[in-house]
């Protein structure tokens, strides 16, 4: 089932600026934040020492501006990213609240990263860092909608396949005959959200499902 949204509502329950919970996935895991820490670190103090310099004495309040700003990538930088993937949403001229089942649930691995090390021999071997992803296949009574893959947790144990989900689907046709993309997910009989990246406000998507599909029963 499909309950196409009205004007206005995209936009509310995807904000163009990051949440708390949207920063926090953007700000990632500890390697990246590492890198980010180092750009912030190399950036910001080698354009304030060209502040400083003679070289840069008609532009050092611009380099002051530029070092401080890098010193602060650490936290703007995901506060950037998140506003960018939300809007790469926002976008879309059609979107609206997909209503289902679990059709399928299974996990796979994905290869995070990989370099090689030396072993107890002296031989270099490759060591890769993998994850288990949960995959969960959605569809309603028209069929098979699409998938929702996420890194696994505890807590995704109890998801069976028949149970109820909510999400928003985005597509840039207003028949939804191609759907683009799908946003994090509900499951009300678990009371659990799902999903890679925080893309919804998640009280006011479960206060409009709630008034929406109320509505529709009444």
């Amino acid at each position: 089932m499909l309950v196409p949204l009205r004007p206005g509502e995209l936009q509310r329950l995807i904000p163009a600026v990051a949440t708390s919970n949207q920063f926090a996935a953007a700000l990632g895991n500890p390697r990246k934040i590492l890198q980010r820490v180092m750009i912030a670190a190399i950036g910001g103090v080698i354009t304030l020492l060209i502040s400083q310099s003679q070289l840069a004495s008609r532009w050092g309040a611009v380099w002051l501006v530029v070092g401080v700003a890098l010193l602060l990538y650490v936290l703007w930088g995901p506060i950037v990213e998140a506003g960018q993937r939300n809007a790469g949403l926002r976008r879309y001229p059609a979107a609206a609240i997909f209503e289902g089942e679990v059709a399928n649930v299974f996990t796979r691995e994905r290869v995070l990263d990989s370099h090689e090390q030396a072993n107890k021999l002296g031989e270099l071997e490759l060591v890769e860092n993998r994850r288990t992803w949960i995959v969960l296949e959605l569809e309603d009574e028209d069929g098979y909608l699409g998938q929702l893959s996420f890194p696994m947790s505890k807590k995704h144990q109890f998801i069976r396949a028949g149970s109820l989900i909510r999400c928003l689907v985005l597509s840039d046709r207003k028949d939804f005959s191609r759907i683009a993309a799908l946003t994090d997910a509900w499951l009300p009989g678990q009371r659990l959200w799902v999903g890679e990246y925080p893309f919804l406000l998640r009280p006011a998507f479960e206060e409009l499902c709630q008034l929406r599909f109320a509505r529709q029963t009444s």
